[in-house]
């Protein structure tokens, strides 16, 4: 066999005691040096007895900001805002109207008065809740047709007493009818024209002259596509409504019968005929046909 060197494996104790006691040494002054410098580090006073007491953060949720919802931007205003100044109406805008039954409509104003080309205004008696469209409607009618009419009757215009404007409700107020252009904010009823010397223009009233009631019929039924009075039915005997529905070929519905005036002096009803005046000339006739037919009676034999 070969000869193979031996390894020497025995344990130098002796070294390892000096290795162990090396390390010992160096631990404890670890030890040493942090002790002194945390002797050397000052310490916080202690809190005063009488010091107020801190107060925890409010950590609880801010349940208000979280339910703020970021206001939507506000839309563009349509043509017929932009055109409706204050120079021709004080009519401000209002907030779209959007109900379960379809009722409402946007770009909806409160007309309150339309401004004559002179600054007089002329009040909604009330204030009317109308689409922009019709409001201008309303506002041109009255100050190119009706103000001039007062005009040419010696006064001013200073009022329009609105029957009726923005209704959700259906057509004559009828149950389960169409639904009404009141219900679209796109209808005026109008009563009366009332002028700055106390003359009210009732427009239904047959004791208004026919021709001013004319002059209104033709202004209207001019402007507005629908025009409903006395005579189209027994629901506007006492207003003119006035809207602005398109319908197919631009077609227009004016009905207002123009009644004739009634006499200033009622018929006086003639007087109870007396008890003995005599007959009159059919009552005669009818007494000597009867007294003829009795005498005929009697000279015929009676039946057995």
């Amino acid at each position: 066999m070969l000869g193979l060197p031996m390894l020497d494996c025995r344990i130098d104790r002796a070294a390892l005691r000096r290795s162990a006691g090396v390390a010992i040494a160096t631990i404890g002054l670890l030890c040493v040096v942090t002790q002194s410098a945390m002797a050397s580090t000052p310490l916080p006073q202690p809190r005063p007895a009488e010091a107020p007491a801190v107060e925890a953060p409010d950590t609880a949720p801010n349940t208000e900001q979280d339910k703020a919802v970021t206001p939507a931007p506000q839309p563009e205003p349509s043509a017929c805002r932009r055109a409706l100044t204050q120079d021709i109406a004080i009519a401000p805008s209002i907030a779209p109207i959007h109900e379960a039954s379809g009722c409402g409509g946007d770009d909806l104003v409160k007309l309150e008065a339309v401004v004559l080309r002179g600054g007089q205004r002329v009040g909604l008696k009330p204030a009317a809740t109308l689409r922009c469209e019709m409001a201008r409607a309303v506002a041109d009618w009255i100050r190119d047709d009706a103000a001039p009419l007062a005009e040419s009757l010696g006064s001013v215009l200073s009022g329009l007493d609105n029957f009726d404007s923005y209704e959700c409700r259906g057509r004559n107020r009828m149950k389960g009818a169409k639904l009404s252009e009141h219900g679209k904010a796109n209808a005026l009823d109008v009563r009366s024209l009332d002028l700055a010397n106390g003359t009210k223009l009732s427009l239904t009233d047959r004791a208004l002259p026919r021709e001013i009631r004319e002059k209104v019929l033709w202004s209207v039924c001019t402007r507005f596509t629908t025009v409903l009075g006395p005579g189209s039915d027994w629901y506007h005997e006492d207003h003119i409504h006035l809207d602005i529905i398109q319908r197919r070929n631009n077609y227009k519905l004016c009905q207002w019968d123009i009644y004739e005036p009634l006499p200033k002096t009622a018929p006086l009803l003639p007087a109870e005929r007396p008890e003995d005046a005599p007959p009159r000339a059919e009552e005669a006739e009818q007494g000597k046909a009867a007294s003829g037919d009795s005498a005929d009676k009697q000279g015929e034999p009676s039946a057995r």
